[in-house]
């Protein structure tokens, strides 16, 4: 089976405490120190030279980006659209009605991606299994291929060959993650669609409270965007952007000019 690009792999891997930099052919040098050791569990490496903190997986964080971003904009734009009825009770009733159909929606949008993508991680891990039981000799030498490019010697990998060929279920995972590049996916359907539920409820709380549907419409569109970019300040800080406000700007903006867009193209319709 043909390498493909690999995530970041671990750069670290246990040697003895005399060990000196190595020069690999390409004549780069590896430095590794004793504390820096590669742990291999359920196919997950680790490093214990340091501890870095990571939020979540990124599917996760993707479906409620998505969620609360469709949920905050496309309600929004719906009851813009039909606050030209001048009616709370009419914007509200629809609202709500759009609400939880997208939210089922989506969810079960993600609850079928989901399933497709865990059908095919299923059928490229039984290939790899298969790879692994009759040509072990070849996917060693896909092993080395993935380090290569890190400038990592034969030698520096034997105790991780060593765990693998002791495990091939583990030797399974690591080619899935390091040379496919897959990851055992996880059905988002409850994630994504409850993000749409609660953003899409944000916009129709003034309808509920406010009977004038034109001033609900107006306190609407300053909620809404002061969510987006409350949503985007607390996004970006979670997912490490350094700068965090024009994180926040971005979101505001992109989802104001879809819920603009959609308000304009509304009210061209002709009313009833």
């Amino acid at each position: 089976m043909a390498a493909k690009p690999t995530p970041t792999l671990l750069q670290s891997f246990p040697i003895s405490e005399n060990s000196t930099p190595e020069t690999t052919p390409q004549g780069s040098s590896t430095n590794i120190r004793e504390d820096q050791v590669l742990i291999i569990h359920d196919g997950v490496s680790v490093c214990n030279s340091h501890a870095e903190p990571h939020f979540g997986s990124a599917e996760v964080v993707r479906d409620i980006i998505v969620g609360l971003s469709d949920g905050l904009t496309v309600p929004f734009a719906l009851a813009a659209g039909l606050a030209t009825l001048d009616s709370s009770r009419i914007v509200l009733t629809a609202g709500v009605a759009e609400v939880v159909a997208g939210s089922i929606s989506m969810a079960l949008g993600g609850f079928l991606a989901g399933l497709s993508e865990i059908e095919h991680y299923d059928s490229e891990r039984k290939r790899e299994l298969m790879e692994v039981d009759q040509m072990p000799e070849k996917e060693t030498q896909e092993i080395y291929e993935i380090f290569e490019p890190y400038g990592i010697s034969s030698d520096h990998l034997e105790p991780l060959l060593e765990k693998l060929h002791s495990d091939k279920e583990v030797w399974v995972d690591f080619m899935m993650k390091f040379e496919l590049g897959l990851e055992k996916p996880e059905i988002s359907a409850l994630t994504i669609g409850a993000s749409y539920f609660c953003g899409g409820v944000v916009p129709l709380v003034p309808y509920a409270l406010i009977e004038h549907a034109r001033t609900a419409l107006l306190v609407s569109a300053i909620v809404t965007i002061a969510t987006l970019f409350i949503f985007g300040y607390v996004k970006s800080i979670l997912l490490g952007n350094k700068r965090p406000f024009v994180g926040a700007l971005q979101m505001m903006f992109i989802g104001a000019l879809a819920a603009g867009a959609a308000f304009g193209i509304a009210n061209l319709l002709p009313k009833p």
